[in-house]
């Protein structure tokens, strides 16, 4: 049950949310700070789009591509910009590749960024774009989500989450072995417990908030004060961690179920090449770390790990989809283009 079910839940919010809530905040804090200044970049030069979403694309991990989708359902950003951070974005596999050569891991990323940018202005020059976002709406105090009206969720969520993301980082960076942790706690996992205490929290959030971004209101996107950037941020982090979660948990069940995990999968080649890039295809993290770990231990060669790295797009794809369906689906078939011909091209040159 521990492996089955906990796991996953206790990895979505150890893994994604807490860093999430970090970089949610961080960029909150900046707009209580300075205003819309930060993002009015973005909207009095657009041509700048791509280039600042590949850069929060390259950006290990999730969290810097999450916080250009409410943005897009805002209108604030281009689609180019959401295009460039999903190709350029390796999600969660970055921790993978870092941990095991920081080297290899810097190619990797470099590449990833120069495609994002490629991309994210040629979607741009194209004019692309599936979904119109609407106006902002300004809400009234009654229309504001219920769990605005909770702060001590948001007081328990930065409560949890402090702690979680002390436990989060040295384990995750593997600076400390988690079973000595768990031995010395005498036979307490601090990651498993945190982790999972926080996503059931972060449900509790999510229903409180009928399913909403906190970020979707005049109100809530331009704060007023440090407690309601951290409202805000829990809200929103919240928010990313159930839909990670439930990613996380129908890919245990159905590797579970079904006895696959990927290395049935065609891997060398030019059809390895299109695995990788349709493996990508499939949202979230969790089946693109099993793709990496294939590769680390040499059962994967490097144009098909590049075309799958190109071609996933994270945890950012989730809330995307929530917010714009159209646009998510779009979105996951462009970046399988350029996958592609990634995947090609180091074919050709002899990798």
């Amino acid at each position: 049950m521990t492996e089955y079910l906990a796991r996953p839940l206790a990895d979505a919010f150890m893994q994604v949310g807490v860093y999430v809530a970090v970089l949610v905040v961080l960029f909150g804090w900046l707009r209580w700070r300075h205003g819309d200044r930060v993002t009015d970049v973005l909207v009095r030069r657009p041509r700048l789009g791509p280039l600042v979403g590949a850069l929060l694309g390259v950006s290990p991990g999730c969290g810097g591509a999450i916080i250009l989708m409410p943005l897009y359902a805002r209108g604030r950003v281009s689609y180019g910009t959401v295009i460039a951070a999903l190709a350029a974005t390796m999600g969660d596999s970055s921790w993978v590749v870092l941990a095991w050569n920081p080297g290899f891991a810097l190619g990797i990323h470099a590449l990833l960024f120069a495609v994002g940018l490629v991309t994210g202005y040629a979607v741009d020059a194209l004019r692309i774009d599936p979904a119109r976002p609407p106006a902002l709406v300004t809400a009234s105090p009654a229309a504001l989500p219920a769990g605005e009206r909770r702060p001590a969720m948001a007081t328990a969520f930065w409560g949890l989450t402090t702690p979680a993301f002390l436990v989060s980082v040295p384990i995750v960076f593997q600076m400390l072995d988690p079973d000595r942790v768990t031995a010395a706690l005498r036979g307490i996992d601090p990651y498993l417990v945190l982790g999972v205490a926080g996503t059931l929290l972060a449900v509790v959030i999510f229903a409180a908030g009928r399913g909403r971004f906190a970020d979707d209101s005049v109100e809530t996107a331009h704060p007023r004060s440090v407690w309601e950037v951290l409202r805000h941020g829990a809200h929103e982090a919240s928010f990313v961690t159930v839909w990670v979660a439930v990613a996380y948990v129908a890919w245990e069940v159905f590797t579970r179920t079904t006895g696959l995990d990927g290395s049935e999968l065609p891997l060398v080649g030019a059809a390895g090449v299109l695995a990788g890039a349709l493996v990508g295809l499939v949202p979230g993290c969790a089946v693109q770390i099993v793709f990496t770990g294939l590769y680390i231990s040499g059962a994967v060669p490097l144009p098909t790990l590049a075309a799958n790295a190109v071609s996933q797009d994270g945890d950012a794809l989730i809330p995307l989809a929530a917010l714009r369906r159209r646009s998510a689906a779009l979105a996951t078939l462009i970046t399988t283009i350029p996958a592609l011909l990634v995947g090609m091209a180091l074919l050709l040159v002899g990798f």
